[in-house]
């Protein structure tokens, strides 16, 4: 199972790579991995985490279908 930490863990490698990779899809995240809180907040559960990864990927996933990297 995974945690929390894991979870922001995750999703701030994979935003930053977005970031490096893929600027400008990284400009309609509308978000900054540093913003991303290492406190726990209430509303934040795991489920709600796993969900925000697999949309990130999905994003990422969909956009390289449609924007070859030269």
């Amino acid at each position: 199972m995974r945690t929390l930490q894991d979870l922001e863990n995750q999703i701030i490698t994979l935003t930053t790579s977005i970031d490096v990779n893929y600027p400008e899809l990284y400009a309609k995240l509308d978000e900054n991995p540093l913003t991303i809180s290492d406190e726990i907040h209430p509303d934040m559960t795991i489920s709600v985490m796993e969900d925000y990864l697999e949309s990130l990927k999905e994003i990422l996933k969909q956009y390289t279908k449609t924007h070859n990297k030269v």
